[in-house]
């Protein structure tokens, strides 16, 4: 949290969580790099100016592939869990068909995370200690903003793998914004971040191939003040993909993120009074 909250920007990374549990290890088939592969690796470390530009910084500390905050609770693969399941849950999203639900069956490589089956209680009480806790504090910051401010935006922060790290050709942008196709932000503040994102010298792309998660999808509600923008940064611009470290282009990035939470804080509170 900030000393004082002064804008009404809340900052948060769902997925640079790299705390890897023993008992993690133990279920999982994979080596430690393998299983890194799913993290936003630093993501939290860009944004980490944000409390001193006056917005708070929501990190989970959990591993994307242990669970992922950023889809919904009741997504849940039958194909790794043995039990009887509870009978809201939805095991047909595209998420869960992909192997991606809140508790993944595969890594980011493609390959299975877990040798066997695990027990659905498993599931249970990773949700109950892991997930719940970080939405109801997102909840909290989301609806405090609100009160003190009358509206909110979410920069809901991710990084995604350059084409070239995967055997592809050069990527055509350096930033994705996403707002589920102008479903989940206010297009006037998509259009600011972009812009300040462009001056920076990023190519900026919207929607493609990103256009937002659960996070984005079940808290932008832009017609009742509740704003939410994801943003996807290339890990090639400040990291070295192979061996999960920093690169010469992190301070970089880092600075023009500040700069672009700054912006946006202001933004925000102009946009506010002129109201």
């Amino acid at each position: 949290m900030p000393g004082r909250q002064t804008s009404a920007l809340v900052v948060a990374s769902p997925h640079s969580g790299r705390l890897y549990s023993p008992e993690f290890f133990r279920l999982s088939r994979l080596g430690t790099n393998a299983l890194r592969r799913s993290e936003d690796c630093f993501v939290d470390e860009l944004f980490s100016d944000s409390p001193g530009l006056g917005s708070p910084l929501l990190c989970a500390l959990i591993p994307r592939c242990f669970v992922d905050v950023n889809r919904g609770p009741n997504e849940l693969d039958r194909k790794m869990f043995r039990g009887a399941f509870p009978g809201y849950t939805n095991t047909q999203s595209d998420k869960v068909l992909l192997g991606m639900g809140v508790i993944p069956r595969l890594a980011a490589s493609g390959a299975e995370i877990y040798a066997q089956p695990l027990p659905i209680s498993l599931a249970r009480r990773r949700l109950l200690a892991h997930y719940f806790p970080y939405h109801k504090m997102l909840r909290r910051l989301l609806r405090e903003t609100y009160e003190q401010f009358g509206y909110v935006m979410l920069l809901d922060c991710h990084s995604m793998p350059s084409p070239l790290f995967q055997g592809g050709s050069a990527s055509t942008f350096d930033v994705v914004l996403g707002d589920r196709h102008g479903k989940s932000c206010s297009s006037f503040m998509v259009d600011e971040a972009e812009a300040i994102l462009t001056e920076q010298g990023y190519t900026v792309g919207r929607n493609t191939p990103y256009a937002g998660g659960f996070i984005t999808e079940y808290y932008g509600r832009p017609e009742r003040g509740f704003n939410v923008l994801q943003i996807e940064i290339s890990r090639a611009l400040y990291m070295d993909e192979k061996n999960f470290c920093r690169g010469p282009g992190m301070s970089g990035v880092r600075a023009n993120m500040s700069r672009l939470t700054e912006a946006l804080g202001k933004i925000q509170l102009f946009a506010q009074a002129a109201e």
